[in-house]
């Protein structure tokens, strides 16, 4: 056993895309922290995302902070500031994106039971509040991450990444 070489990882990743029929999309709505931000953006990156949306008044994934994580990735990234949670659902309508959200409510399903296997927009949100209340009317489905441990809930860019791969994950079932 080896490391893959820069060729064969970029023929590993290829192989993936083409078996990758569905567009993915994030929302972040109002996360403070520029590593978070960075982290995500990264992640968002590695899984190809389309198109991210970034609500409020977080940091860029262009600003010095979240780039050191991201490690210059927010070049692969498209994306677009909105200044209001209302923005939100006409932008990820009208780009052809279902909605769901990404949160611990009352009425979320765990989000291996939510399908996936479309083009989808995940929201995450704020680190102590999450996704706000006016977005999630707006969602088609609200997901959540069963966790099995005494912490109640995992840091928002470790949610993203687990959303996003579930995401991928179902959309790779689908084409088998």
């Amino acid at each position: 056993m080896s490391h893959l070489g820069g060729t064969e990882l970029k023929r590993l990743h290829r192989q993936w895309r083409r078996v990758t029929a569905h567009r993915v999309a994030l929302v972040l709505d109002g996360v403070q922290g520029p590593y978070n931000v960075g982290a995500i953006v990264r992640t968002a990156a590695a899984y190809r995302v389309d198109r991210l949306w970034v609500v409020g008044d977080g940091p860029s994934p262009d600003s010095e902070k979240a780039g050191k994580t991201a490690m210059g990735t927010e070049r692969y990234l498209e994306w677009t500031r909105l200044a209001q949670p209302a923005e939100v659902c006409p932008a990820v309508s009208a780009a052809g994106y279902a909605l769901i959200g990404i949160e611990l409510t009352d009425d979320a399903q765990p989000l291996h039971e939510i399908d996936l296997r479309r083009d989808v927009c995940l929201a995450v949100g704020h680190e102590d509040r999450g996704v706000r209340a006016e977005l999630l009317a707006g969602c088609e489905a609200v997901g959540y991450l069963p966790q099995l441990g005494r912490v109640g809930s995992l840091n928002v860019a470790a949610a993203a990444a687990i959303a996003l791969y579930e995401a991928r994950r179902q959309s790779w079932l689908a084409a088998d």
